[in-house]
């Protein structure tokens, strides 16, 4: 359950929320006032291990801040040194904080952007017992045509006819439907066969379920052993369940794609796509024999810093909903179980599993649980709980959010990975706790009902699903390498999502899309390949040629890249341009020299960053400034004082200051080419020529300096110390920061160019009146400004969620190319609601031939229209008028309207 310093390795797990303050546990025993640490001793052993003795343990702590100066130790207690405890804000009588045995020292230090938080005390945890009762499943009927029963492998129909995609892909792949899928059913049936699987094993058995078989110990990054049937018993035996990275194809694997990043993903604003790349990925862990891919990566981009910002969806709790959402249920389509992660305030990678994320619980419903939120919904099978600690406990432990929130409000069903406890909580230690009386067999009955339904969820049972055929740490080991090639067509839909998230941020006098240019010269390393290929670096943890993907195990092996240079000195081939290159980021002289008299220079820039567990150029994961890597701003300037046509490509993980060249008068495009993968220099050759009219948009902000974003890295801290980072930015993050305190961004939230113009008219809204009158009670509740009630499921309850009111506008490309436009929805909370000026909540794509008008149709639920009630628990629409703004950016409103009221007098 725990995070410890030791970064990719140790024991990967399989649980569905084993903690120490289990779900629906109540003890029949009150802890005792004796500050002791107690650990349980038992005869017991285990599959796993016949080691007794934990090697971690949880602190309990109250609220107060009274210090323990001296700790009385029983004799069946063992004394853990602390020298002092963050205190917790979760809204429970105690929070918990894990260590490990050996000579804790856990303390809170002055880190660089802010300040400590008071120190409290610790006390006992006894050994009580405790009684146990699982979350019920959801009782919510279906409801034809509204709320249908879905199996996930097939998840909703289409509604609105996009361009066809060019590639052979499933009838699956179709969205923005007004269906919610209700995958409760499908649930129930799994969960059938799961406990009549589990009905004759013995608590061993159980327990090894749960139990991971160690790093390096099975074909993939995480695996749990078969259970091995018993002579003269049923054969009852199931395939043992693999996990495996990443968010963008699978990690160490042989002849498989290396999509776009999430963040590219994400700039589509594109739900077609971002399904389709879902699918994809699916398709390739399945045939490589993966049970759970571990993606998609939703952490919220809070700092721009961030090391792994690249592996989710931007900057926006709605845009990375939405986009978690569609990858989900296109992975699931293709038969492998998604992983929702970093379950939550994972937000950046310096002292990440000994850091306190302070987040308040409106902030925390709003922003960052919200794509948890819509990975239930979509029926995700399995959620990863991250390393740092919220409100001063471990996120793995945590029970107001692995409870409370997850699988009570959201009624989540799935199971939990969580990653490098050791045998903590689970193998020999979860047998001792059991039989010693301290946790009820029952509690671990719950645990692999919920592996095994997810397995059974997936039809992952069926014989004709793929054994795993590649050896995650041995890949020239020939008898466990089978060298299956899952890749298909799938560089089709990579290219097209690499050329439609390209943001165009700059275009002067035309200067795109090229049209046969008589000479070009590309300039920085970044246009190139790297010195001895794609796969240099483990885990891409390195920087030369062009940037694909950050590093970390959020990546994937190369099995090609193509370059810019590749790429465009092929189309130079078919136009007759002489092309020319220079690959040397540091010879300023020649750089400029070679830029003289040619139609265009085309300057390559880069900035990467990853997992804290590999520094580049120090940078520990998290960047170390928002400046380009390898003086990419100076290589721009020097080919600028030489080429009036000087064109960039910024090739970025996220933000940077672009502050020393943005402006110059020879700088006449910009083009923000993100992280696109293997196709990155097809993708970027499309747009630069005109093959793809650029319709990216941006997923965050690009800020003047970096010191305008509202949260910012904190580092500093000793080896032992627990670093308190406040959330006090609360729900303005991003753009909503910029737009709260009046402050100019140079680029905001949503934009992108185009090569054609776009023109919006006609706006409509109305309230849409269900026929079935489903939950017609708890609407007209809601209608009179009362909370959504408390219960199971009930912030993911379909009166919440399903279609309210339909927003109807026309939009006409009023230009001379065909392109694609990306409307967007904000709404204008009234002032007492505590919200900021704007918030997105909706999008949608339209493509459009010069001269053409489509109507455009986008939807709001009432979901849509509340904030959260920390009172009453609930979602309430608050009091006063709320208003919207459709437009092509945050900051580009072209119509405006009010909601209706719906509040009786």
């Amino acid at each position: 359950m725990v995070a410890s310093n030791r970064l990719m390795q140790g024991l990967f797990l399989l649980a569905p929320f084993v903690s120490a303050a289990s779900e629906s546990v109540s003890a029949t025993s009150s802890a005792s006032a004796v500050p002791t640490i107690v650990v349980p001793t038992s005869t017991g052993s285990s599959l796993a291990s016949k080691s007794l003795i934990s090697s971690s343990l949880t602190i309990s702590f109250p609220s107060s801040s009274t210090p323990v100066t001296s700790i009385p130790v029983s004799s069946s207690s063992v004394l853990v040194p602390v020298s002092s405890i963050p205190r917790s804000s979760v809204p429970t009588t105690s929070a918990s904080v894990s260590a490990p045995l050996s000579s804790l020292a856990v303390t809170t230090t002055k880190a660089t952007t802010t300040s400590p938080s008071t120190l409290s005390s610790i006390s006992a945890v006894p050994i009580s017992s405790y009684t146990f009762t699982p979350f019920p499943t959801p009782s919510q009927s279906s409801v034809p045509g509204v709320f249908p029963a879905t199996d996930p492998n097939s998840p909703p129909p289409v509604r609105v006819t996009f361009k066809s995609i060019s590639m052979t892909l499933s009838p699956l792949l179709q969205v923005n439907s007004p269906l919610i899928p209700d995958f409760a059913p499908a649930w129930a049936a799994a969960y059938a066969k799961a406990k009549d699987k589990i009905s004759n094993f013995t608590l061993d058995e159980k327990v090894s379920v749960g139990t991971g078989v160690g790093w390096m110990n099975g074909r993939c990054v995480g695996n749990i052993p078969a259970i091995e049937p018993i002579t003269g018993r049923e054969d009852y035996s199931a395939t043992h369940l693999s996990a495996k990275d990443s968010p963008l194809g699978v990690r160490f694997g042989d002849f498989i794609t290396s999509f776009p990043t999430g963040v590219n993903t994400a700039a589509t604003f594109n739900r077609r796509l971002i399904r389709a790349r879902g699918y994809a990925m699916g398709q390739e862990h399945k045939g490589k024999g993966v049970h759970v891919a571990l993606g998609p990566m939703m952490n919220m981009g809070r700092i721009a810093q961030g090391g792994r910002n690249w592996e989710g969806f931007g900057a926006d709790p709605f845009l990375t909903g939405e986009a978690a959402y569609e990858t989900i249920l296109g992975m699931q389509a293709a038969g492998v179980q998604a992983c929702a992660k970093h379950l939550i305030n994972n937000e950046q990678e310096h002292k990440r599993t000994q850091e306190s994320s302070d987040v308040d619980d409106r902030t925390q419903h709003e922003i960052y649980a919200h794509p948890f939120l819509k990975s239930a919904m979509a029926g995700v099978a399995s959620m990863m709980c991250s390393y740092n600690l919220i409100n001063s406990t471990y996120a793995c432990e945590n029970d107001k959010v692995m409870n409370d929130i997850i699988k009570r409000e959201y009624g989540f069903q799935g199971c939990d990975i969580t990653f490098d406890s050791g045998t903590t909580y689970f193998g020999a230690n979860l047998t001792a706790y059991v039989q010693n009386g301290t946790i009820p067999e029952s509690r671990v009955d719950d645990m692999a009902i919920r592996i095994l339904a997810a397995w059974y969820y997936l039809q992952q049972d069926a014989s004709s699903y793929p054994m795993v055929n590649f050896d995650a740490f041995r890949p020239d080991d020939e008898t466990t390498n089978e060298h299956v090639d899952v890749q298909d067509d799938h560089y089709k839909i990579v290219r097209e999502i690499g050329a439609a998230s390209v943001v165009l941020l700059k275009n002067v006098n035309n200067a795109l899309p090229l049209n046969k240019p008589r000479s070009l010269v590309l300039v920085g390393s970044d246009a190139g390949p790297g010195k001895i290929g794609p796969n240099q670096f483990t885990d891409q943890g390195g920087n030369d040629g062009v940037l694909a993907m950050g590093w970390g195990s959020g990546t994937s092996n190369f099995t090609y890249l193509i370059t810019p240079l590749e790429a465009i000195q092929t189309r130079a081939r078919q136009d007759r341009t002489s092309i020319s290159w220079i690959l040397d980021d540091f010879n300023l002289a020649r750089a400029g020299n070679m830029a003289v008299g040619k139609s265009a220079a085309i300057v390559f820039i880069n900035s990467d960053s990853g997992e804290g567990y590999i520094t580049v150029d120090g940078n520990e994961g998290d960047r170390k400034n928002l400046t380009a890597w390898h003086g990419g701003d100076n290589l721009i300037n020097a080919v600028a004082a030489q080429n009036k046509n000087t064109i960039v490509v910024v090739h970025s993980v996220g933000p940077l200051i672009i502050e020393p060249w943005i402006e110059h008068p020879n700088v006449t495009a910009v083009l923000w080419a993100g992280a696109a993968g293997q196709e990155t220099g097809n993708a970027i050759t499309d747009v630069l020529y005109g093959d793809w009219n650029p319709s990216g948009r941006l997923p965050y902000t690009i800020a003047k300096q970096a010191s305008d974003y509202p949260a910012q890295l904190v580092t500093g801290g000793q080896p032992a110390d627990i670093l308190v980072i406040p959330y006090t930015e609360g729900l303005e993050i991003d753009y909503r920061h910029f737009d709260a305190r009046n402050i100019t961004p140079r680029f905001e939230f949503g934009f992108g160019l185009s090569y054609t113009t776009f023109a919006y008219s006609n706006l409509k809204i109305s309230a849409i009146h269900g026929p079935d009158n489903t939950q017609s009670d708890l609407i007209s509740a809601w209608n009179a400004g009362t909370a959504s009630p408390i219960g199971q499921g009930s912030s993911a309850a379909l009166w919440l969620h399903r279609p309210a009111y339909s927003v109807t506008f026309t939009v006409t490309n009023s230009g001379s190319r065909y392109g694609g436009e990306i409307p967007q929805l904000y709404l204008h909370m009234p002032a007492s609601s505590g919200e900021p000026p704007s918030i997105l909540r909706g999008f949608t794509n339209v493509e459009l031939q010069p001269g053409e008008a489509k109507t455009v149709t986008i939807s709001l639920s009432r979901y849509d229209l509340s904030i959260w009630d920390v009172i009453a628990q609930g979602w309430r629409r608050p009091n006063g008028t709320i208003t919207l703004t459709v437009g092509a950016s945050s900051r580009d409103g072209r119509l405006t309207g009010t909601i209706p009221s719906t509040r009786r007098s």
